[in-house]
């Protein structure tokens, strides 16, 4: 009997749905943004005609993702780690020497042809070592001082230096995956909840240091129940996706795009969505959101090797997370956090980080395999 190993092409599902969900951000950002470019810089197409770009490079980055061999990363984890620390680190630096120590926010470094957000880069560095990490400590992730420790030590440096940029709901967010994957990596139960637990209580001090954030809190419960104690962004929205209702009021047609809703085309894009589109688009695109988690998933019971299990699971998570904490926040069903929607929202560095992962997602789904047995003459 032979056992005959081929390679698979690679997952057309997610790459449709991939597609699908940039055109119908590039729809959007200039459905957005018309009024913004014309208000702000006297022509309509600033903001589509920067997002075409950053997609194009997006794309770029997708196709190299694609292209790589995934278990390449496994020799870099450690160094992009690093590397990504480096950046959080001369980001704030940067912002200190030239703006003094109320520098907020030092969230962006400027290279010249154009600016990223280090956390974006950071939080992929910590997917990849994390999934790096379960892979070569996959018999002792039980162990709390020689499995679990490490990992979690590092990830905290990475979220302390996002923290204090400030950048509260990124670091939240890796917290959330790393926690995710260290649970689907076997780690004991108690070592979780118990990192849960002291992460609350190291976050939760945290947040009131700021007084917007503290506002933000008070708002969401305020407003829960008494939409006019809710904040001003949150009211619009509500009054955007009410406008919209069922079917929406057609593309292009929206209200609270024309500078009633602060920040439109990024952190309430969908609540423009649902205006234009109806809660009929709103439940289409989410169920878009769901079925990449459900192709990375499908894509991880096909892989051979515990990175690429961990590593297409990780960054799938990363972009459900996302999807779905935006969409709560247009809701009001979360408080208000600058958390933009993956593949849609007008994007930099955040929009090629996402593109880029669903390359090596893709890129996993190329690379795996499937045995197939087969008869020999002399066993039929």
């Amino acid at each position: 009997m032979h056992i005959n190993i081929t390679s698979q092409k690679f997952d057309k599902p997610l790459f449709f749905i991939t597609i699908g969900l940039i055109l119908i951000g590039i729809i959007m950002v200039f459905s957005s943004t018309v009024d913004r470019s014309f208000n702000k810089f006297d022509y309509s197409t600033f903001y589509f005609s920067k997002h075409l770009i950053r997609v194009f490079i997006g794309v770029l980055a997708m196709i190299f993702g694609m292209i790589i061999d995934y278990n390449y990363l496994k020799k870099v984890a450690g160094p992009f780690l690093i590397f990504s620390i480096f950046l959080l680190l001369l980001t704030k630096i940067i912002y200190l020497i030239e703006y003094g120590i109320n520098s907020d926010p030092a969230r962006w470094l400027n290279i010249g042809i154009f600016t990223i957000q280090t956390s974006d880069i950071a939080r992929l560095s910590v997917i990849i070592y994390i999934a790096n990490y379960i892979d070569r400590k996959k018999d002792n992730i039980r162990d709390y001082i020689h499995g679990f420790l490490p990992p979690l030590l590092m990830v905290l440096i990475v979220m302390i230096l996002i923290i204090i940029q400030p950048d509260f709901s990124t670091a939240a967010m890796i917290f959330f995956i790393f926690l995710i994957m260290l649970f689907i990596g076997r780690a004991k139960f108690i070592h979780l909840i118990g990192t849960c637990l002291m992460g609350l209580i190291f976050l939760i001090p945290v947040m009131y240091f700021r007084e917007y954030r503290v506002y933000r809190i008070t708002s969401f419960f305020d407003g829960f129940f008494d939409l006019s104690k809710a904040n001003h962004q949150l009211q619009q929205s509500f009054y955007s996706l009410g406008n919209g209702g069922i079917n929406g009021v057609g593309l292009g047609s929206s209200s609270g795009k024309n500078l009633f809703l602060p920040e439109a085309h990024t952190d309430f894009i969908l609540s423009i969505i649902g205006e234009e589109g109806g809660y009929i688009s709103i439940l289409i695109i989410l169920t878009l959101y769901l079925s990449i988690f459900q192709r990375s998933i499908k894509i991880s019971k096909s892989c051979t090797d515990t990175f690429g299990i961990m590593l297409s699971i990780g960054l799938s998570i990363q972009i459900l997370s996302y999807a779905f904490l935006h969409a709560g926040v247009v809701t009001g069903l979360v408080p208000t956090t600058g958390i933009q929607i993956p593949l849609i929202s007008f994007g930099g560095s955040g929009l090629i980080i996402n593109l880029f992962s669903i390359g090596i997602i893709l890129n996993i789904s190329l690379n795996k395999k499937k045995i197939r047995r087969r008869r020999s003459f002399f066993s039929a």
